[in-house]
């Protein structure tokens, strides 16, 4: 027998042709090797602290560089009890769960049914004697059915599933990121109001001081109204500016409860000063390349451009041809003895060709998901571009960080020998107590400025961790 296999050719390209193609490019990022157009400092020192910038690998928690025991302890915690993150988790097990069922689609479904129904029929209403007659009717199947994915319609719906999963995944990660970050710079910030407050207060009871010996010096005619009132002012003023330092502080304390997923009145939520932080010796720079490798906001972004493209070849394969498959055996009996026996079996074989003809939504559900991917693409663009611009803002904040507190270290130096020198007088007789108050009242002044210098330096260098991406993704279970 002699075989044609003039169909054989066109019905493979057909096939190759529904199985591929429906790709779309993804967006060119172009090669960038540095941050900014300033140079990146290496080394930035301030009050004897040198901090290095550095390649290297950033470690998985690397809230621990900061040497806080306290720290270390609260952001563990949140990472358990934060309901953020356990929505988030939910969300992610919600995505694979359905990536999961829509892989059935790629095998035959195989279904078992069982059935039984009573019926009565009349002859005499056709013509046909022998009146009515009741009678039971037994079915037992099983059968299976399969859709060829010629098209790859099937496979791109659930890679657009799978990436959607992914996406939700790095969400996870970005999420994880931005709690431990949240803390330590609202930690830091504590730790700041609470130096400042103290400094506030020492500098409250200095201006006291001078107050009193201003208005005595009016006394005895020494001084005039005019300087005990400038003095009350001052006073005043140093006094106002208590209590919104400390409703900062309760907003700042009520917020680091709220991370750590406690209510606000919770007891065993840790305080924090500067003291309590040290300042990483050494920052791990990752270069652009690994950069969008690694940000879990960059990889989100990837991971939608992978859906988009899917979904837009899904669209595209519903103009192909679908084959579908269907067998049916079981057993047909009117009592429940006879519906195994040899008797009773019943089958048959189905298949179904379907061309699309005409589908006037189907060239808009291409468009559609065409312009959904164009959106991912300029979205994963526009997140790149972010994250470029945020580790260039940080890494000139870390510069200026030490620049501004070393400037502050200097004039603290001058101001705490200023002092130094008035006192020295004052045991000589050569100077007042007023004059040694207000050399005190300068020098608290420029110490409250160190204190929040301190707290910025401590803050960006959070902030650097977190323009990084932190530590590769783990185990969300950790």
């Amino acid at each position: 027998m002699r075989r044609d296999y003039r169909l054989s050719l066109p019905l493979a390209l057909l096939l190759a042709g529904c199985s591929a193609g429906h790709e779309l490019a993804r967006p060119d990022i172009p090669a960038i090797t540095r941050y900014s157009s300033n140079a990146v400092p290496t080394v930035m020192e301030a009050e004897g602290v040198e901090q290095r910038i550095a390649s290297g690998e950033i470690a998985e928690r690397w809230w621990e560089a900061f040497g806080s025991a306290k720290l270390n302890n609260l952001i563990t915690e949140a990472l358990k009890k934060s309901p953020t993150l356990e929505a988030a988790q939910a969300t992610l097990r919600q995505a694979e769960s359905l990536s999961q069922a829509k892989e059935g689609s790629l095998y035959p479904r195989v279904d078992a049914a069982l059935g039984a129904q009573r019926q009565g029929i009349n002859g005499s209403k056709n013509g046909l004697d022998g009146g009515g007659k009741t009678f039971n009717l037994l079915n037992a199947s099983v059968s299976a059915g399969y859709t060829f994915d010629l098209s790859g319609g099937n496979r791109r719906q659930l890679e657009a599933l799978a990436a959607k999963a992914g996406y939700q995944r790095f969400q996870l990660a970005g999420a994880r990121l931005m709690l431990a970050a949240d803390i330590a710079t609202t930690a830091i910030g504590q730790a700041q109001l609470t130096g400042q407050i103290t400094a506030m207060k020492r500098m409250l009871t200095t201006r006291e001081e001078q107050l009193a010996i201003t208005r005595e010096r009016l006394r005895l005619g020494a001084a005039s109204s005019h300087e005990v009132l400038a003095m009350e002012a001052l006073v005043e003023q140093t006094r106002a500016a208590l209590p919104a330092l400390r409703h900062q502080l309760n907003q700042t304390t009520n917020l680091l409860a709220l991370l750590a997923g406690q209510p606000p009145d919770t007891v065993t939520l840790p305080s924090f000063t500067l003291q309590d932080f040290t300042l990483p010796p050494a920052l791990p720079l990752r270069v652009p390349s690994e950069l969008v490798r690694v940000r879990p906001d960059i990889q989100a972004s990837e991971a939608l451009i992978r859906a988009a493209n899917a979904d837009f070849g899904a669209a595209a394969a519903k103009s192909w041809p679908q084959i579908t498959l269907g067998a049916t055996t079981g057993s047909q009996a009117l009592t429940t003895a006879a519906l195994f026996g040899s008797g009773s079996l019943v089958w048959g074989v189905a298949g179904q060709l379907v061309q699309p003809l005409f589908n006037k939504g189907t060239g808009a559900e291409k468009d559609a998901a065409k312009a959904g991917f164009d959106a991912a693409a300029a979205n994963y663009r526009q997140s790149v571009l972010k994250g470029l611009r945020e580790v260039a803002d940080v890494l000139s904040a870390l510069d200026n960080d030490a620049r501004r507190l070393s400037a502050l270290a200097a004039g603290d130096g001058a101001a705490q020998g200023q002092l130094a020198i008035t006192a020295s007088r004052y045991q000589l007789g050569a100077a007042s107590y007023l004059e040694l108050l207000q050399a005190q009242g300068e020098a608290e002044q420029l110490q409250l400025e160190m204190i929040a210098a301190e707290a910025r330096r401590l803050s960006d260098s959070v902030a650097f961790y977190q323009a990084m991406g932190g530590g590769r993704i783990i185990d969300v279970g950790k």
